[in-house]
């Protein structure tokens, strides 16, 4: 089963007379890149927060939000007086230096220093905390769903785009009696030309007959490039498929496809292979968002 590596879920709950929101957002990424954004009281959970949410997701970017609203009520800023008395005193020993001794209302500007006012940071509640795990799981669950529904969506997809690599190939046949028809009087030409020169060199007849023969035989290619595309398919229906495994495939999906277009030696075979191609990058393209 594909899973995508793109996720989002989203949840809330009411922990006494605080509102905490969860949300975790997840893209492509090659390794485990985490980025939490949580408020002060909860650093010290970081490290729990990560383990839990690498047990459910094993790969990609992923952003991870806890933001509180509590009541107005207690969020009410205090004045600290000691750090607010500092600032006045450097403030009044700054205007005697500079003999503005006539200014004295230092009090706007001591209100708008940082730290003045402050909203002191509550320690977690253990029970607030165990709620807000059981959340955090909530919330990896809806990623995860999310990312199965995704990878769903990009295995059909996948199926499509093989099967069409397959309907080209099926292509090929015609194409590749006309040509081969058209290569044997090229030979045949060539031969006939080659065989009146009176200093013809037999070794040199054979390297050419070699060469052509070669450049006309591409049943190998056709016959592994079925094998591969079926590969493929058979992997997207296996329990252990996965974006890297399937990348791999890939690359021999594009190595017989770019062996039939250098053996092709014909314009109408040359289509095939571009469409062949453009289907296969797409799919190369998606893979990249698969875990």
């Amino acid at each position: 089963m594909l899973k995508s590596m793109t996720g989002f879920g989203k949840h809330s709950l009411s922990v006494a007379n605080k509102k905490i929101n969860l949300e975790i957002r997840t893209l492509n990424s090659k390794q485990f890149d985490i980025n939490i954004r949580v408020p002060m009281n909860y650093k010290d959970k970081e490290l729990d927060i990560r383990t839990l949410v690498s047990k459910y997701l094993i790969r990609g970017k992923i952003d991870v939000f806890i933001n509180i609203e509590q009541d107005a009520s207690n969020q009410a800023p205090t004045l600290n007086r000691e750090l607010a008395g500092h600032y006045y005193s450097e403030l009044k020993s700054l205007s005697e230096n500079i003999n503005q001794r006539d200014f004295e209302n230092y009090l706007p500007i001591i209100a708008k220093l940082p730290e003045v006012f402050k909203v002191e940071d509550e320690a977690i509640d253990p029970k607030e905390w165990e709620q807000v795990y059981e959340g955090l799981e909530h919330t990896l669950q809806q990623v995860d769903n999310y990312r199965v529904v995704e990878g769903q969506q990009l295995e059909v997809d996948f199926k499509e785009r093989i099967q069409e690599i397959l309907a080209l190939l099926k292509k090929v046949d015609p194409f590749e009696e006309a040509r081969t028809d058209r290569i044997k009087d090229r030979i045949k030409t060539n031969l006939t030309n080659f065989l009146q020169d009176v200093n013809h060199d037999k070794n040199r007849l054979e390297q050419e007959m070699i060469y052509y023969i070669e450049k006309l035989d591409i049943t190998e290619e056709k016959v592994r490039l079925l094998k591969h595309c079926e590969y493929f398919l058979n992997t997207l229906d296996s329990a252990d498929s996965s974006g890297k495994k399937l990348g791999f495939i890939c690359q021999e999906i594009g190595r017989e496809i770019n062996t039939l277009g250098s053996k092709a030696n014909d314009a109408d075979l040359q289509q095939v292979v571009v469409l062949m191609k453009d289907e296969l990058e797409k799919i190369k393209e998606q893979l990249f968002n698969i875990l």
